[in-house]
């Protein structure tokens, strides 16, 4: 299930993608970036809609998905 950002408080989508970058290793590329920078990179994805935040009621687990990912 797709949760919409723009539902979420501040606070809480900040942890969901917080929590995320810490949880996956994300990679940004051969320079480092701080959490700060990745976080900001992150949200900017999300509320452009190239990102999505996914509830797996399965699971019972979030997660951040692509975009184009989640859709095929």
């Amino acid at each position: 299930m797709i949760i919409p950002w723009q539902e979420l408080e501040a606070e809480t989508l900040q942890n969901i993608v917080e929590s995320f970058i810490l949880r996956e290793g994300t990679d940004y590329g051969s320079e480092e970036l701080s959490l700060e920078q990745k976080t900001t990179k992150l949200l900017d994805e999300i509320r452009q809609g190239r990102a999505l935040i996914v509830w797996s009621e399965l699971h019972e687990s979030i997660d951040i998905k692509n975009k184009m990912d989640f859709l095929k």
